[in-house]
């Protein structure tokens, strides 16, 4: 299939990057066709925009984190005017 021949390309090239040896050569692929190529840059594109929500989700909890307990803490400083 073409998503595991992508894998293993992949595979194959961290192998290389990271001077892990060679990959068995019954499952090495050494190329990969244009549209297969097309498909990585799209997963990689995926990953990238994945990454930058998951950073903007995180930072924007935080920020709602803060703001919660700085009003939390704005209440327990200040008295209250009138109690009923």
């Amino acid at each position: 299939s073409d998503w595991a021949q992508i894998f293993l390309y992949v595979a194959g090239q961290t192998y290389k990057h990271w001077g892990k040896g060679e990959m068995p050569a019954d499952i090495a692929v050494d190329s990969i066709s244009d549209y297969q190529v097309g498909e990585l840059n799209r997963l990689k594109a995926w990953l990238y925009r994945q990454r930058i929500r998951a950073r903007a989700e995180k930072d924007r909890g935080e920020r709602r984190e803060k703001k919660e307990e700085q009003e939390t803490k704005k209440k327990e400083e200040q008295p209250a005017l009138f109690e009923f």
